[in-house]
């Protein structure tokens, strides 16, 4: 895996785009409703990497379980994975936790009030 092709599956997501705020060397993936990021992209000491929001309890096992996912890179260390995109974790994984970064991030649906309903 690396920083190109994990944009363009980011963008795969409905309602992805991707966003520059910082400098040409991040990669930002955001949801067009909300504009929260659900992937940040970018090359740290000579490694593609990326971080992904996650579960905490999952962020945590995920970690123990793979040397190749970190405490998220200057980010909330609870909530956010940094993961190694050129290591040993396959296409599918880091797939999978794009997917979910996304879905914790995604707008939430409005539900309708009840005076909406008159």
């Amino acid at each position: 895996m690396n920083k190109q092709r994990l944009i363009e599956y980011c963008l795969t997501c409905v309602g992805a785009y991707e966003d520059y705020p910082f400098d040409e060397t991040w990669t930002v993936m955001r949801h067009v409703g909300n504009k929260k990021s659900f992937a940040f992209i970018y090359n740290r000491d000579g490694r593609d990497c990326a971080n992904l929001k996650c579960d905490p309890m999952r962020a945590a096992m995920l970690r123990d379980l793979h040397e190749d996912i970190k405490p998220g890179y200057h980010m909330n260390k609870e909530h956010w994975n940094t993961v190694i995109l050129d290591g040993k974790l396959e296409d599918e994984d880091i797939f999978d936790l794009v997917r979910h970064s996304f879905e914790l991030t995604r707008p939430k649906i409005r539900k309708k009030r009840a005076a909406d309903d008159f």
